[in-house]
């Protein structure tokens, strides 16, 4: 890429590919150069993006009440204790995310972004927000069985987050 970016958002959910999308991104992209240069703008950052999905998917229950008035019950206990543990998973997928990024020779400036829900539409709307000049998204290749029943996220932004976007295959898929 020719020009310096400021804000490139990498999305990490814990998977070798998303990992090796974070790794192409640093080895490929050229940020905005860092403070005490000569140029006047704040200096370009990669964005770790996680989403974690809502504590009712993530325990799988049904995000809708029992139909015909039935009991819509929500145990708090519960629902703490699958927060505590994706908030666990969340700390261990950013740090091995900040790990890959100081093996890196270059001087990065990264930042860790987190928020919940379904992951294409928090992806895109984090875009939105931090006016992202390039999304990086790691891809799973999923045949066309599994896209259909689970859905792609790469494919998703691709065809609708507000910036361009870097769909990085694994080396084991790629070939």
């Amino acid at each position: 890429m020719n020009r310096n970016l400021r804000c490139v958002i990498v999305a990490v959910d814990g998977t070798e590919e998303s990992m090796e999308g974070l790794k192409w991104a640093i080895s490929n992209l050229k940020l905005q150069s860092p403070v005490g240069s000569s140029t006047i703008e704040s200096p370009g950052s990669f964005i770790l993006l996680h989403v974690q999905p809502p504590p009712n998917i993530a325990a799988g229950l049904s995000p809708s009440p029992i139909p015909f008035g039935g009991p819509n019950l929500e145990v708090p206990a519960f629902t703490a204790a699958i927060q505590a543990h994706q908030r666990r998973i969340t700390t261990a997928i950013m740090d091995h995310a900040f790990e890959i990024c100081s093996t890196t020779t270059k001087n990065v400036n990264v930042k860790a972004y987190v928020v919940i829900g379904d992951p294409k539409d928090k992806i895109c709307r984090v875009i939105e927000e931090l006016h992202a000049y390039l999304l990086v998204i790691g891809s799973r290749s999923f045949g066309p069985i599994k896209r259909m029943f689970l859905g792609s996220v790469s494919q998703y932004c691709a065809h609708n987050a507000a910036c361009p976007v870097v769909v990085v295959k694994s080396k084991a898929t790629s070939s």
